[in-house]
C-alpha cells in the first residue's frame, strides 16, 4: 500500500528529452536498475495521463534486454500503446519477443506472448504463431491460460491464419484441460470467436458439457460465468439430459457472486424447455426465488439489474415468485427508477390472493410527493383492475376516493384508466359518470381530455347535459393537442347520433365537422372529418352502426410480450439486453444474436414460437473441427472422429418454414410443459400456416366514392353539408 501511495508523485507531465537523457543516463551508471525503473515509471504514467510518449520508442525498447520482470512489463505495456503506430520499427523487438518466449520464467513467457497478440501487424503475427502453437501445450497452466486468450486476439486480427494454423482446434484440446483456469479461458477464447459474424460454430456435446461442469468449483467467478454461458452452446437431446445439467448446475444459485447467479438462472430457464419432469420444473423455480429476492437487498444498482431481469423471468415463469411479492413493496428511500420497477412488478404478481394488500400499498403510493411515481401507482390501479376481475369493484372504490382528494395530476390519471375499466367492463360502473363530469375543468392534459370527451361521447344518451358539455369542451378546438381534436370529432358525432332531432347538436357537430374539414392542418384529422360527414350525409342509420358498434372489451394481454421473443430475451439474462428488454443485436453493431435451437427434446410450444437467428458475413467452406471423447448416441462420426465440439462454419441462412419458422405472433397450446405460464400462452391461435399473400389495401380507392371523377366529388361536397346547415 505504501508503494502505491509513493508511485504517485510519477504523474507530473515530463519532456521526452529529459525522460531520454535519464535512460541514456541509467545505461551507464545503474547496476540494480533503479533509475531505470524509476525513468520507465514516469513513462507509464505519462502515458497514463494521455501524453504522447511514442517518440522514445527506441530507448524504451532498449530496457528489454532487462532481465528485471518489472521493467519487463512497463516496456511491454509501452509496446501495447505504441508498437501498431511503429509498425516500420517493431522489427527491432522481435529477436526479444523470442528470447522471452523460451525464458524459463512462466510470467515472461506469457508476458511475451499476451504482448505479441496486442500488436495486429503481420511481421509479428508471423512469429507469434509458431510461438503461440507450443504456449498452448505448455507446461505452466499460466502460460496455457494466457495462450488460450491470445488465440481470440489472433482470430479477431487474422482469421484466416488462425483457421490455417489449426489454432481453434488446439483450442478445443484445452476444454478438457486439468486446470479449471485454463478451461475457462479456452471457453471465453472459442465463445468470443463463435460470436464473431465470420467465427466459427461453437458447440458443445453432453461429454463436454460434463467436464465443464465439473471445473466449475475450481474456477473464479468470472470463470464460473464464462463456463455456465458456455452451456447455453449445449443442445439436449433428450428430456434426461436436460434435468441432468440443470440439477448439476443448481447449486450455483446459492454463489455470493449476483453475475454467477443471475447467468446460472440463464441457463436453468433455457434448459427448463427441454425438460418434461413438471416436478423438476416447479423445484427449480422455487429455488430460483430466494437468490432473486437477495439480489434486492444489494446496492440500487444492482436492485435495478435484478428488478428488470426479473420482470422477463415472472412473465415466462410466474410460480418463481409468485408468494413474494411483498418484497418489491416500494422503500420511502428508493431512487425513482427503482420504485418504478418495482410497481411493474407488483403489477405483474397481482392476483385474486394478494391484490387486497397490493391495492392497498398502491393507495399509500398515490398520496407520495413524487408526482411520476404518483402517476404510476394510479395507473396501475387501473391496470390490476382489468386483470383481476375479482377486485375491480375495490379498485373502483380506491380510484373514485383517489379523484375526491381534488389533486389535479391524480384525478387525471384516475380518468384515464377509468375510460380502460368502461370498455373492460361494459355496463357496470356507468354510474360513476356524473362524478367523473364534475372535475370537467381541471382536466388540462391532453390524454385526459381526450378520455373525458371519449367518456361523454360514448354516454351521450345517459349524459343529460352531454350536449353543454361538449359545447364547452369545443370552445377552443383549433388550439387543442391532435389527440383531444380526434376525440372531439368523434364524440360530437356520436352526441348527433344519440340526439339527431336536438337543434344544438346539430350546430355543434355542424361546426366541428366544418372546422375539422376546412382549417385543420392534419391530413388525418380533415380525413375523418370527410369520413363522418360524408357517413351522416348519405345514411346516418348506417353511421350510428358504424360509429357505435360494439367495441371488443379490453384484456390485459397487450401486456404481455410475444412468447418467441421473451424466450429469446431471456436467453440474454443478466446482460445489458435483458435492461433494455431488446435483444443485443438491435443496438450493438456486430453482436451475435441467439435463439433456442429445435432439437427432439424440445417442447411443443417453445417449438411452435421458435425464432430463427441468421448470421451474417462471410461463408467459406465448412470447417469441422474433430474432438476427443466417445461418439454421443443419435450422433454419428463426423470426418473420422468423434465430435464433442462442433466449430463449424455457419452455412449461408435458409429461409424460416412457412409454419414455424418466423417470429409467430400466435400462443401455442397451454399443455403440461408450460402450466406455470400466464393465462395468455396458453392460448392456440386457429390456422397457423402458411403466411398471407399481402394484399394491396388501396387497390379499390379510385372507386370508393363511385365512379365519378375527384372533380365531380369536390362539386357535390356541397350537396353533402346541406342536411347540416
Amino acid at each position: 500500500m505504501s508503494g502505491q501511495g509513493q508511485d504517485a508523485k510519477f504523474f507530473q507531465r515530463g519532456k521526452i528529452q529529459e525522460f531520454r537523457q535519464e535512460l541514456q543516463i541509467a545505461e551507464t551508471k545503474d547496476k540494480k536498475f533503479t533509475k531505470r525503473k524509476t525513468v520507465l515509471k514516469k513513462i507509464v504514467a505519462n502515458i497514463t495521463m494521455g501524453n504522447d510518449m511514442s517518440a522514445l520508442f527506441v530507448d524504451v525498447v532498449q530496457c528489454l534486454g532487462t532481465p528485471l520482470l518489472e521493467i519487463k512489463k512497463m516496456v511491454y505495456l509501452f509496446l501495447i500503446n505504441y508498437g501498431r503506430a511503429k509498425a516500420d520499427s517493431i522489427h527491432m523487438v522481435i529477436p526479444n519477443f523470442l528470447q522471452d518466449c523460451n525464458d524459463r520464467n512462466p510470467l515472461i513467457r506469457a508476458l511475451a506472448i499476451r504482448t505479441m497478440s496486442y500488436i495486429p501487424i503481420p511481421v509479428v503475427l508471423d512469429n507469434l504463431t509458431e510461438q503461440l502453437r507450443h504456449h498452448l501445450k505448455d507446461r505452466d497452466p499460466y502460460v496455457r491460460k494466457t495462450a488460450a486468450i491470445c488465440v481470440a486476439k489472433l482470430y479477431a486480427a487474422d482469421p484466416r491464419k488462425a483457421e490455417r494454423g489449426g489454432f481453434v482446434e488446439l483450442l478445443r484440446d484445452l476444454l478438457v484441460d486439468s486446470n479449471a483456469t485454463v478451461v475457462a479461458n479456452a471457453v471465453a477464447a472459442l465463445s468470443e470467436i463463435a460470436d464473431r459474424p465470420d467465427g466459427v460454430v461453437f458447440k458443445l456435446n453432453l461429454t463436454v458439457a460434463n467436464k465443464l461442469i465439473a471445473a466449475l468449483g475450481e474456477s473464479s467467478e468470472w470463470g464460473q460465468i464464462y463456463i455456465l454461458d458456455s452451456l447455453l452452446r449445449y443442445v439436449p437431446e433428450t428430456h434426461a439430459d436436460a434435468e441432468l445439467i440443470g440439477e448439476r448446475i443448481s447449486v450455483q444459485l446459492q454463489h455470493a457472486n449476483s453475475a454467477v447467479v443471475l447467468t446460472t438462472i440463464k441457463v436453468l430457464l433455457y434448459l427448463m424447455n427441454y425438460m418434461n419432469n413438471r416436478t423438476l420444473i416447479e423445484h427449480i423455480c422455487k429455488k430460483m426465488g430466494p437468490p432473486l429476492v437477495t439480489l434486492l437487498s444489494s446496492g440500487p444498482e444492482v436492485q435495478y439489474v435484478a428488478l428488470r431481469n426479473i420482470l422477463l423471468i415472472i412473465q415466462r415463469r410466474p410460480t418463481v415468485l409468485k408468494n413474494d411479492v411483498k418484497v418489491f413493496f416500494c422503500k420511502y428511500n428508493d431512487p425513482i427508477y427503482v420504485k418504478l420497477a418495482k410497481l411493474e412488478i407488483m403489477y405483474r404478481l397481482a392476483n385474486e390472493e394478494n391484490v387486497k394488500e397490493v391495492l392497498a400499498e398502491l393507495e399509500e403510493y398515490a398520496s407520495e410527493v413524487d408526482i411520476d411515481f404518483v402517476r404510476k401507482a394510479v395507473r396501475s390501479i387501473g391496470r390490476i383492475t382489468i386483470k383481476v376481475e375479482a377486485a375491480a369493484d375495490a379498485c373502483i372504490r380506491s380510484l373514485l376516493s383517489l379523484i375526491e382528494t381534488k389533486v389535479s395530476y391524480v384525478v387525471q390519471e384516475a380518468i384515464i384508466v377509468i375510460k380502460d375499466i368502461f370498455r373492460r367492463y361494459p355496463g357496470r360502473y356507468e354510474g360513476i359518470i356524473p362524478k367523473l363530469c364534475e372535475n370537467l375543468d381541471a382536466l388540462d392534459e391532453p390524454e385526459a381530455k381526450a378520455s373525458m370527451v371519449w367518456i361523454i361521447g360514448q354516454f351521450a344518451n345517459r349524459i343529460n347535459n352531454a350536449d353543454e358539455l361538449m359545447d364547452d369542451l369545443t370552445y377552443n378546438f383549433l388550439e387543442e393537442p391532435i389527440e383531444v381534436q380526434f376525440a372531439l370529432v368523434t364524440a360530437a358525432v356520436k352526441l348527433f347520433i344519440y340526439k339527431s332531432s336536438s337543434d344544438p347538436v346539430k350546430a355543434l357537430v355542424h361546426k366541428v365537422l366544418k372546422w375539422t374539414t376546412e382549417e385543420v392542418d392534419n391530413p388525418d384529422l380533415r380525413d375523418r372529418g370527410f369520413m363522418y360527414w360524408r357517413l351522416l350525409a348519405i345514411n346516418p342509420t348506417v353511421a350510428g352502426e358504424i360509429v357505435l358498434s360494439e367495441k371488443p372489451a379490453i384484456t390485459n394481454d397487450a401486456d404481455r410480450m410475444d412468447r418467441g421473443a421473451l424466450d429469446q430475451l431471456l436467453l440474454h439474462t443478466g446482460t445489458l439486453g435483458s435492461i433494455y428488454h431488446k435483444n443485443p443485436e438491435t443496438f450493438i453493431r456486430g453482436a451475435a444474436g441467439r435463439a433456442l435451437a429445435d432439437s427432439p427434446a424440445l417442447n411443443p410450444l417453445s417449438r411452435q414460437v421458435l425464432v430463427p437467428v441468421q448470421r451474417s458475413g462471410p461463408s467459406a467452406g465448412p470447417l469441422v473441427v474433430p474432438g476427443p471423447g466417445p461418439i454421443e448416441p443419435g450422433t454419428g462420426p463426423v470426418a473420422s472422429s468423434p465430435l464433442p465440439l462442433n466449430t463449424s462454419k455457419p452455412s449461408p441462412p435458409l429461409p424460416p418454414d412457412s409454419a414455424t419458422g418466423g417470429l409467430l405472433e400466435g400462443e401455442g397450446s397451454g399443455g403440461e410443459e408450460d402450466e406455470d405460464e400466464d393465462a395468455g400462452f396458453a392460448k392456440r391461435r386457429s390456422g397457423v400456416g402458411a403466411y398471407p399473400v399481402p394484399t394491396d389495401p388501396y387497390a379499390s380507392l379510385d372507386t370508393a366514392f363511385g365512379n365519378r371523377t375527384q372533380d365531380e366529388q369536390m362539386d357535390a361536397m356541397p350537396a353533402l353539408m346541406m342536411p347540416f346547415i
